[in-house]
């Protein structure tokens, strides 16, 4: 959403005045519409109008909104013509909208209210979000906003202690692997038994575990696509032609992965969803 912060009370009022004649009556509001949009706006404060733009500059308007840890939230806001008999629409970075409370009473400076409150809720959320971003490894999104609620974490042998002091709780440890039980094992990586059934996966599509590590007091068994990607987000990484080189993310012994034509440039090492 890109937003430009050029407007204040004169241009917004400058825009509502100088609308083109060639624009027509069905494009304009009545007067009592502006006088009554620029009174709400000098509720919420002109000081927080970022800006304004189509009918005459208010039939959208932004506004810069501070949580209670100081983050600056953009929230636009847009008029339907029928407003106020109709609630407004929000646009805001933010990872889902509250439900707007609305009756033909509501004023902009209650959409801001509401706003305030929501971010309220979020702010435990973004805080683990921020701890996440300060202490594992992310590798996307590289540059994260306030409305994305995802985390792909590159994995190592103290990830689970890392995401458990992140977390404040216990999680319970990865799979155990023995090569000697007939049944197959889980990834290593993915903690899945199967690859998804994906065309783009081609020959390893719903494919099981088919590689170990040779170090026997480990033996993990991975995918090799899993074990490929990984390797690919490690900056130790080694490459030879089209091998791989890198150290098992289990006991740091070394492993190989085939860099194989794969259209699978999307499968994720491991994600976080809150």
């Amino acid at each position: 959403m890109a937003l430009h912060a050029t407007s204040s009370r004169d241009s917004v009022r400058a825009a509502a005045e100088g609308e083109p004649e060639w624009a027509g009556d069905a494009s304009r509001r009545p007067a009592a519409f502006y006088s009554a949009v620029f009174a709400q706006i000098e509720e919420v404060g002109w000081e927080r109008l970022v800006s304004g733009k189509g009918d005459g500059g208010v039939s959208c308007l932004v506004f810069r909104i501070l949580d209670d840890q100081g983050r600056n939230h953009l929230l636009e806001i847009t008029l339907p013509m029928n407003y106020p008999s109709s609630p407004p629409c929000l646009v805001a970075d933010v990872p889902y909208l509250p439900e707007l409370q609305w009756s033909k009473g509501s004023r902009l400076k209650d959409v801001v209210c509401q706003f305030q409150e929501h971010l309220k809720i979020l702010q435990d959320y973004w805080s683990i979000m921020d701890d996440i971003d300060k202490v594992l490894w992310v590798v996307d999104p590289t540059k994260p906003t306030f409305a994305m609620s995802h985390r792909r974490i590159a994995l190592d042998k103290k990830f689970h202690e890392n995401l458990s002091t992140v977390l404040d709780f216990a999680l319970p440890p990865p799979p155990s692997v023995n090569i000697e039980d007939d049944e197959q094992v889980d990834c290593g990586i993915c903690y899945a038994k199967h690859l998804p059934i994906d065309d783009e996966l081609g020959t390893h599509s719903g494919g099981t575990t088919d590689y170990t590590c040779e170090n026997p007091s480990c033996s993990r068994a991975f995918h090799s696509v899993c074990l490929r990607d990984w390797l690919r987000a490690i900056t130790t990484t080694r490459q030879s032609f089209d091998v791989l080189f890198g150290n098992c993310p289990y006991c740091s012994d070394p492993v190989a992965s085939s860099l194989e034509t794969s259209s699978m440039e999307r499968h994720e090492v491991f994600a976080v969803r809150f």
